[in-house]
């Protein structure tokens, strides 16, 4: 059975929600955000920077969250609308795509984090904070302009890359919001009506 390690709010959220999308059967290890845990010998076994998320299927262990839902995808995604793009399918390219974009997105909203929770005045930088900002807002134009003419990522629907970049765009609102970005916060508000969206942001 699979495991996942999930921090409440953390980026395994994303790993958390396509699972309760796929449906499948695992067993969730709700860690608390507590250095003395994360980084205990038997976790860093399993995850060497003492993070999450980190999934366990067997012999297999894996701990990037594009890497865990591309993997999930192809081995246990049996829909008949599938979340993931196999190879050889049309839209597999742009799958790919979209499945890495989520971390340009994350990785102006982790720094934005670490401006305003980890680091504590006066060590902050507001040109480092606005900078991140500004970075911020150019990625989610991106977003922006696709959904100006679709309702998600790829033109078939739904699929696990709307996962991966809605957690992104969850993680934004933290520090924005998106009226500068109206098919973003439509998209949004798509994404947080979903029951599995609803479950993961609640663990």
């Amino acid at each position: 059975m699979i495991t996942l390690y999930h921090v409440m709010g953390a980026r395994s959220m994303r790993s958390l929600w396509l699972l309760y999308e796929l449906g499948v059967e695992f067993k969730l290890c709700a860690m608390p955000f507590d250095l003395s845990v994360l980084r205990a010998d038997d976790y860093l076994a399993i995850h060497p920077l003492g993070r999450v998320p980190a999934l366990v299927d067997g012999d297999i262990t894996l701990f990037e969250s594009g890497a865990i839902a591309q993997y999930v995808c192809e081995k246990y995604d049996l829909k008949q609308y599938p979340l993931g793009r196999n190879p050889g399918d049309p839209e597999r390219a742009k799958w790919l795509q979209w499945l890495h974009y989520a971390e340009t997105v994350a990785v102006h909203g982790a720094s934005l984090v670490q401006q305003t929770v980890f680091i504590a005045p006066p060590d902050r930088s507001p040109v480092v904070a606005k900078l991140e900002g500004r970075r911020l807002e150019k990625a989610l134009g991106v977003i922006d302009q696709i959904l100006a003419n679709q309702t998600y990522l790829l033109t078939s629907g739904f699929s696990a890359v709307d996962i991966a970049v809605g957690y992104s765009v969850h993680l934004a609102t933290r520090f924005m919001k998106l009226d500068a970005f109206p098919n973003v916060a439509a998209y949004y508000a798509r994404l947080a009506a979903r029951p599995a969206f609803q479950r993961a942001a609640a663990e």
